[in-house]
């Protein structure tokens, strides 16, 4: 019904300018009673959307689902907050905070909690045991090692803990700041220490 009005409209403004232009009263009884009929037009066919959707209302609270948005009887849909889970970048960027808080000016490594509790994952490899004084040496070290978002080691860029993980590199001295302990499984501070000590 809304095209059949626009024709209608387009109808009476042609008959309108030819009924101006050439003087005749006859056109311009045309033009008058299109637009009358484009005003019809319009009136019967908002008529029938509003049949149609309070007809699709009645229709969707029978079967029991939402009712049409906007209909004029019934309350609009309202869509359920879904959460949105946080999912950090993978690529580029680098590492910037450890999974636990930092250890502070003990740079030691800690124990790893028992399994089944929150802060290490199961699968992560043990702590590689070190002296103290090799760990402070670490700390000093700006050779590169990989760290996993979201896991408490630093690692080798060889170690078999990296398959299928999007390791970032960061010096170890960050490393150790940050707060992150050497891996037992590819034992990087045994490495550093070998390629940091003159031959």
């Amino acid at each position: 019904m809304t095209v059949a009005s626009i024709l209608l409209i387009l109808v009476a403004l042609v008959f309108l300018v030819a009924g101006l232009t050439g003087g005749s009263g006859p056109l311009l009884i045309i033009s008058i009673a299109a637009s009358l009929l484009a005003a019809v037009a319009l009136v019967v066919g908002a008529r029938q959307t509003a049949s149609t959707r309070a007809t699709a209302d009645r229709t969707a609270r029978r079967r029991g689902g939402p009712s049409t948005p906007g209909a004029a009887y019934g309350t609009p849909v309202v869509e359920p907050e879904i959460p949105v889970q946080h999912v950090p970048p993978t690529v580029g960027g680098g590492w910037r905070q450890p999974p636990g808080p930092p250890s502070g000016s003990d740079l030691r490594p800690r124990p790893a909690p028992g399994p089944g509790t929150d802060e290490v994952p199961l699968d992560e490899p043990d702590v590689q045991q070190v002296r103290p004084e090799d760990e402070d040496l670490v700390a000093q070290l700006v050779t590169p090692v990989h760290v996993v978002q979201g896991r408490p080691r630093y690692h080798l860029a060889t170690c078999s803990h990296l398959l299928d993980r999007l390791p970032s590199r960061i010096p170890a001295a960050e490393a150790v700041e940050l707060g992150f302990t050497p891996c037992a499984r590819c034992a990087p501070v045994t490495a550093l220490l070998a390629d940091a000590r003159p031959s």
